[in-house]
């Protein structure tokens, strides 16, 4: 069935097609928190410091104003998600708001940072690991070994079932967040910051307020995939409640960790003009404060959950991300075909570590100064772009969709949504002024428009009514209570006429 005021084929399918792609139900609220929490958490260990290049202050500044963009950004979701409880997360809202068009481009964007964000991590992870294993046990391994390793693993946990995936996240957000508390604790009896943070680099802009504009895809590093959890929607016992409570309080704890981590860490040696260029920056603080050699090895071995924790979560929404994308046949159809047992997206979460494993070995052997820095502003790259294309559906289904069930809104409204979108579009912008970085912007912008083009080619005449669908074709009337309701109960039939302000 054509759409014409969208130019795209819908496809009717029975219900075996969406046999073969179920998600079983499993998480609570705070199961949720947890995923938030650990999918940022290794902000805060590893990635943040390189923003400390353009001066304390630059990042700091920066930091301030991507916290207010995480707040009004995190509300807007936390509003939307129970009013559109699906695994497809910002492709769902983008889809609702503005057509098919809208909602491919929301969800592709968010699928590049999904799967780059891990090849980001896997490096951290590698660095850290290698420096362990050469303290302890004079060892070393070429760095995409390392990689390999711990892709294999959390594909495999990812893979067994969402129970595991869920409680593992829990155990190792809390144990991220006390090893934070340890390095904290000891790092304020370590304090020098006017000299350790300020003069070592030169004063506080030693950039001047360039250095803030050029700090901005570091300071996201401290939150960037906290809006991950709309995408646990079909696997939440109640996502109406529990999402947006996940959501609020997961960013609360961010913000703290964010800024003791940026005054701690930058405020005892080494020294932020070292910390700029450090590839385990947590270890390095926890030399200064227990010394070298076997305590601090250990405690960095324990310090590597964060990084873990964050690669294990972000695995997990890259690939309910590509499920929902496949299922509603945005991407091809086999993307989204679940374990038969274990009901988890498997070929889904093996397409995305083989994409970011690739990238990762890529950017290693084409001479690149840094591979995590550089990997890092291309995940940024596609996280702004959903960021402002989710900011625009909050408005716009607000406006046009006044009536859908709302059973969480946003105390900031549309104001918190405008002010969160302005600045992911000024973060856009600064990521083509770093040339350091602009290669692999530059690369990620074509593998984008690449996505785009198979969409207009191929994608929009094999579409089918997932959940998403079912929910913007019938205004809401479907396609929200899969709970109860089930799959697929909308026919192409149903919606031959185009209702209005779809598409």
């Amino acid at each position: 069935m054509p759409d014409r005021r969208s130019s795209v084929t819908y496809r009717e399918v029975d219900q075996d097609y969406f046999a073969k792609r179920l998600l079983r139900r499993h998480a609570g609220v705070w199961s949720l928190w947890a995923l938030g929490v650990a999918a940022v958490i290794s902000g805060d260990f590893f990635g943040w410091n390189f923003g400390l290049e353009f001066g304390f202050g630059g990042l700091l500044v920066a930091t301030l104003v991507i916290t207010v963009m995480y707040l009004g950004m995190c509300y807007s979701i936390a509003e939307m998600s129970p009013a559109l409880p699906h695994t497809g997360g910002a492709y769902s809202f983008g889809r609702t708001a503005m057509g098919p068009w809208g909602g491919f481009v929301t969800g592709v964007a968010e699928t590049i940072e999904y799967v780059v964000t891990p090849a980001v991590i896997v490096v951290g992870i590698g660095g850290y690991m290698d420096s362990i294993t050469s303290d302890l046990f004079d060892f070393s391994m070429p760095a995409p070994i390392w990689w390999l390793i711990f892709y294999g693993i959390f594909i495999g946990l990812n893979v067994i079932g969402v129970e595991a995936s869920f409680r593992f996240s829990v155990v190792i957000c809390f144990a991220a967040l006390a090893i934070l508390l340890i390095f904290w604790a000891g790092a304020l009896t370590k304090l020098d910051f006017q000299n350790e943070a300020i003069d070592s680099l030169g004063g506080w802009f030693p950039e001047g307020a360039s250095g803030v504009f050029y700090a901005i895809p570091f300071a996201i590093w401290f939150y960037l995939a906290i809006e991950e959890l709309p995408l646990a929607a079909e696997e939440s016992h109640d996502p109406r409640r529990d999402i947006p409570r996940g959501t609020i309080y997961g960013l609360f704890t961010l913000i703290v960790a964010a800024f003791l981590t940026l005054f701690l860490s930058a405020g005892m040696a080494p020294g932020s003009d070292d910390l700029s260029e450090s590839a385990e920056p947590l270890f390095d603080g926890l030399k200064t404060i227990f010394g070298g050699g076997t305590a601090a090895s250990l405690l960095a071995l324990i310090a590597v959950t964060g990084l873990v924790a964050s690669f294990h979560t972000i695995i997990f929404a890259y690939g309910r991300n590509i499920f929902s994308l496949s299922r509603a046949g945005y991407l091809p159809h086999v993307l989204s075909i679940t374990h038969g047992t274990r009901q988890t997206p498997h070929v889904a979460l093996l397409t995305g570590a083989v994409i970011g494993y690739a990238l990762a070995l890529l950017l290693e052997y084409s001479g690149s100064d840094s591979v995590g820095a550089a990997l890092l502003t291309m995940a940024v790259f596609g996280a702004v772009i959903s960021y402002v294309m989710q900011m625009v559906s909050f408005v716009l289904l607000r406006r046009n969709r006044p009536n859908i069930e709302r059973p969480y809104r946003s105390p900031l409204g549309e104001a918190g949504a405008i002010v969160a979108g302005v600045i992911a579009a000024v973060s856009l912008v600064s990521l083509f002024f770093n040339a350091d970085y602009r290669p692999g912007v530059v690369g990620v912008a074509i593998w984008f428009a690449l996505a785009i083009l198979y969409f207009a080619v191929v994608g929009r005449h094999k579409l089918i009514l997932s959940p998403e669908e079912e929910f913007a074709m019938t205004e809401g009337q479907h396609g929200a209570h899969m709970e109860t309701e089930g799959y697929g109960t909308t026919k192409v039939s149903d919606v031959a006429r185009p209702r209005a302000g779809d598409g």
